[in-house]
């Protein structure tokens, strides 16, 4: 590995992960928000029950390589820093609503711009800086004094409280995936619907891979690369950075992951023929968009992630703050979508 530098390494299985759900997210129909939409709204339960698919694959192989040693679970952020109750629930009800509003997440946006979608790429940049506001601009100390975070926190987790209780390990994560999978095909549409299956169990294995890679790079640079799983909050922030300051910022996971999945959003786009640039016409319309985007951002950092941060890589890593903070998302998005559905506005 010495004819290329750590930080190449690990932009590269960023973009190698963020390719992936590029892909997933334009040949699966893999979608936080399309999949609220449609169950809620159009009576189709086939995306939101992808989810299942998507979690148990996750959490079934990311656990199973965390038991063999070959994934350093415990160094992820999801474990080492201290968990907040309050920092999941308000910072996922504010990102759901500002979901609502611009009608994506940082990931869907990302593979809407790989497809030519102008206003999407804004969503994202305009999600990226707020995030970074609040992440260690001018905002920061405001956040930590609400929501403070112990960066050296004792054991926590799902399963290191089931252990607590006298529970074995395996049993937890078997009786989760079973549990997850059963809820998936349990919806007949979603069954016969291989190609959502498939690209939901891509999308899954995309964050093992992430979460492994990350973590033999973790080994072998000493520490230098940290160990994480995909997230779209924070990362965007880093890659504008990267973008702006290559010479002093470097490259990462993170800078692969978000131009990974433009990448395979554009390859998904093209596959399906689905590629067109659209723009804006209506003020009120990127109004709306953008300042859900700020809502994003500021969101997606209070909760330490966003609809994928914490809601898959959270959950796969089996930490408390995965779950919840994906439900105070869901929440926040159902109350966003009902505000604009009800006062008969456009949702893309």
């Amino acid at each position: 590995m010495d004819f290329l530098p750590i930080g190449a390494w690990a932009a590269l299985a960023g973009l190698i992960t963020g390719s992936a759900f590029g892909l997933a997210a334009r040949l699966g129909d893999f979608c936080t928000l399309g999949a609220l939409e449609s169950a809620v709204w159009g009576g189709d339960q086939r995306r939101l029950r992808l989810w299942g698919i998507v979690l148990a694959t996750a959490i079934a192989t990311t656990q199973g390589l965390a038991l063999a040693g070959l994934i350093d679970i415990a160094a992820s952020q999801y474990h080492r820093i201290s968990w907040s109750l309050g920092g999941s629930l308000a910072g996922g009800l504010i990102f759901g609503y500002g979901m609502a509003l611009a009608g994506n997440c940082g990931f869907g946006a990302l593979a809407r711009a790989g497809g030519g979608d102008i206003r999407a790429l804004i969503v994202a940049v305009v999600m990226g800086i707020s995030g970074f506001f609040v992440l260690s601009g001018p905002a920061a100390p405001l956040r930590l004094w609400l929501f403070p975070q112990d960066f050296d926190a004792p054991p926590q987790g799902i399963l290191h409280d089931a252990v607590q209780l006298g529970l074995s390990p395996v049993v937890v994560v078997v009786a989760l995936v079973l549990g997850l999978l059963g809820w998936a095909l349990s919806c007949a549409p979603l069954r016969h619907s291989p190609r959502m299956i498939l690209w939901g169990v891509v999308a899954g294995l995309a964050v093992t891979f992430a979460f492994w890679s990350t973590s033999r790079l973790a080994a072998i640079s000493l520490d230098a690369v940290p160990v994480e799983g995909p997230s779209f909050t924070a990362p965007l922030g880093r890659a504008i950075l990267y973008v702006m300051t290559s010479s002093g910022s470097g490259l990462s996971f993170s800078t692969g992951l978000v131009f990974g999945v433009i990448l395979g959003g554009l390859g998904g786009a093209l596959l399906r023929g689905l590629f067109r640039w659209e723009a804006c016409e209506d003020p009120r319309e990127l109004g709306r968009q953008l300042s859900g985007a700020v809502l994003m951002g500021i969101g997606g950092v209070i909760a330490i992630g966003c609809s994928v941060g914490q809601g898959l890589s959270g959950f796969a890593a089996l930490a408390w703050s995965g779950p919840v903070t994906l439900a105070a998302i869901s929440l926040g998005g159902l109350i966003g979508l009902r505000r604009l559905i009800g006062g008969d506005a456009a949702v893309d």
